[in-house]
């Protein structure tokens, strides 16, 4: 028998004042959700992705929302450490500091057997969901040492699901980044920074769109509907689940 999905805790408004908040994958469907949370919560928020023009959209949102944003356009399948690093560090220096990195960010063509797989199309779908977010997290750890606290959020997926036939490149790589949530957490431990996962329920994005193209739409909540756990997480609110990946499910 199945209960009844528990609510999300309450964010308070200012639970996240005076921090400057990264979230890659801005223009995504979550990622906007929670960039625009984290402004209503009182964040700075940095805009990364890469499709300029949606961005500049959440832009406008975001500043109607709280403080003003700024863009920076990414596009993880190309950049390399060294652009990960001059992200880092026009952030800290450039807004007062780096208190939270959300990882939005997905890359998901469709099901596909792994034999049928490109082999470029699997090297670059591992890439932007494991080895990019990792490679910009270790770019901006120096900088959010620099806080008393600061939060590095992945975006995770259900491993039940995404593990099983034809889920390829991204369920292999959203199951490594559980992995790497576990990981990161006991490196850090004793220091500020703290690492968690979000691996939020069914949503309606175009990256679900695409596994369950017959889905009835309302059948699963908007992106918005998880966009409080983003800011309990990134929050000192979110401590208690330091190197936890949180699942929390929200009805539809």
């Amino acid at each position: 028998m199945s209960t009844a999905p528990a609510p999300l805790p309450l964010v308070a408004p200012d639970a996240l004042a005076g921090r400057v908040v990264l979230v890659t994958g801005a223009h995504g469907g979550l990622g906007a959700e929670a960039a625009k949370a984290c402004a209503r919560a009182g964040a700075t928020v940095v805009l990364a992705g890469r499709k300029v023009p949606k961005l500049n959209r959440v832009y406008d949102a975001v500043k109607a929302l709280g403080p003003e944003p700024a863009i920076y356009p990414l596009d993880l399948a190309g950049a390399d450490p060294a652009d990960y690093a001059a992200l880092a560090e026009k952030v800290a220096t450039g807004l007062g500091g780096l208190h939270g990195l959300l990882h939005c960010a997905a890359e998901f063509s469709g099901l596909a057997p792994l034999e049928a797989t490109d082999p470029e199309a699997f090297v670059r779908t591992l890439h932007v969901n494991l080895t990019a977010p990792w490679l910009l997290t270790q770019a901006c750890l120096p900088w959010m040492r620099r806080h008393d606290d600061a939060a590095v959020v992945f975006v995770t997926d259900d491993p039940a699901r995404v593990g099983k036939a034809y889920w390829g490149a991204y369920g292999l790589a959203k199951q490594g980044l559980a992995a790497l949530v576990r990981q990161l957490s006991a490196e850090t431990d004793a220091t500020s920074v703290r690492v968690a996962g979000l691996e939020p329920g069914p949503m309606r994005t175009d990256l679900r769109a695409r596994a369950y193209a017959d889905e009835a739409q309302l059948r699963v909540p908007a992106p918005a509907a998880y966009s409080p756990a983003c800011v309990h997480l990134l929050s000192p609110a979110g401590a208690p689940l330091r190197g936890q990946v949180w699942a929390p499910r929200v009805p539809a």
